[in-house]
């Protein structure tokens, strides 16, 4: 009897350590780092910072799409090429990294199905990213008040941005990721400083 209940203690015992080991392996997966077929090294905190800025990327480039043939003041209309000038290539870059990791390319917002914000573009996920509601009102924004739209939507927008980032030099492994990180955390606060400076009276 005492050698029955011996061999069942031992029995639970292996399968609740089988089943701590399962767990462990599991939450060592997802942080792992994996290795691409050109050497690159990365881990899932890197696929995400890339998926989800692309769409972020994209959104802000949507904003900007919004200021052309539009009369604004010209500090703005700078301010916005300047972030077509730097997002533009960054989003090449990233979905580069994520064709060499094969992992998916994400639709954005610009894509034609998703023009108008439709689509399965997650939207909500991501931090500072614009509803489809508020592209609308800043689309039909006219004047100084589309102006005054557009600077507070992208200062939400570039602050969204600089959280992601943050994560990204936290969590990620792949050093060009991490540098493209601190430099969109550096440019966008910059940013952002300048915009704030635009909207005071």
């Amino acid at each position: 009897m005492m050698m029955n209940k011996l061999c069942a203690v031992v029995a639970v015992s292996a399968v609740l350590l089988a089943v701590t080991g399962c767990g462990n392996d599991s939450d060592d997966a997802a942080s792992e780092t994996q290795t691409a077929a050109n050497g690159d090294e990365f881990n899932d905190a890197d696929v995400a910072f890339a998926s989800d800025m692309i769409q972020h990327h994209a959104q802000a480039l949507q904003m900007v799409d919004l200021t052309m043939d539009r009369e604004l003041d010209p500090e703005v209309l700078q301010l916005a090429e300047d972030v077509r000038a730097a997002q533009a290539p960054e989003i090449e870059q990233m979905a580069a990294w994520l064709t060499v990791w094969d992992r998916p390319i994400p639709e954005t917002v610009r894509d034609h199905a998703n023009a108008h914000g439709g689509g399965d573009v997650e939207m909500d996920d991501m931090p500072g990213m614009m509803s489809e509601d508020d592209m609308s009102e800043l689309e039909a924004a006219q004047d100084q008040e589309f102006e005054d739209l557009w600077l507070e939507m992208m200062i939400e927008h570039h602050e969204g941005a600089v959280d992601m980032a943050q994560t990204e030099q936290s969590d990620g492994v792949f050093a060009p990721a991490i540098d493209l990180a601190d430099s969109i955390e550096t440019s966008q606060e910059k940013e952002i400083d300048q915009m704030e400076g635009l909207l005071e009276p």
